[in-house]
């Protein structure tokens, strides 16, 4: 099976078991998405969405986020990882959304990827999320995990992993595989213990007997 046949049977397995794959942050807002995406960076989801009700509730537009001052916001994100850095991101992502793009959301990978925190990954989930372009295949530590013990790559980067994939999956279905493979890893791949028995890929799976 050649690595596009492999990934469509992996699509369309996964796809049966998932049927409305989605980004499983919590957000009310396009500038919500890009929120809560970059504090899941080394954050769980369920964490960030413990998080984000009151903050969200506090802080209802680019505006407040730019305005509030850094130490305050820094307090509000004390619970989650890295929260200095993550603030300091969010809120100078803020002011540049409101200096050169006049309050909205970037539309384009080359755009969003100058924002303060804002690497690929991010950029695809918010492109993807808000907008349903697909630019490229949002790779978080599932997709890595998967997509190496899948043998859909043989790097550890993230982006030479996307553009691994990339070229394995049309376009079109770019933003369903990175969902669809991350839902799988957290429901079943899993980085300790692969429950091989329930797993609906394992006849075309190598690492099938890690």
């Amino acid at each position: 099976m050649d690595i596009r046949a492999k990934v469509a049977a992996i699509t369309k397995r996964l796809g049966k078991e998932y049927p409305d794959p989605r980004i499983e942050l919590h957000f009310n807002s396009p500038f919500e998405v890009l929120v809560a995406t970059i504090l899941s960076a080394q954050t769980t989801d369920a964490h960030v969405n413990r998080v984000t009700p009151v903050l969200f509730r506090k802080y209802r537009s680019v505006k407040d986020y730019a305005a509030v001052p850094l130490e305050t916001l820094q307090k509000d994100l004390s619970s989650i990882n890295f929260f200095n850095t993550k603030a300091r991101n969010i809120k100078a992502s803020a002011e540049m959304i409101l200096r050169e793009f006049n309050g909205t959301i970037p539309t384009s990978m080359e755009e969003l990827i100058r924002l303060p925190g804002v690497a690929r990954k991010t950029a695809n989930i918010v492109l993807s999320t808000v907008y349903g372009i697909n630019e490229g295949i949002a790779v978080d530590t599932h997709v890595k995990r998967l997509a190496g013990r899948l043998g859909l790559t043989a790097f550890d980067d993230p982006v030479r992993i996307e553009k691994d994939l990339m070229k394995a999956a049309p376009q079109k279905d770019w933003a369903r595989l990175s969902h669809l493979l991350i839902y799988h890893g957290r429901r079943v791949c899993q980085a300790r213990k692969p429950n091989h028995q329930e797993c609906v890929l394992a006849d075309i799976c190598p690492s099938r007997d890690i």
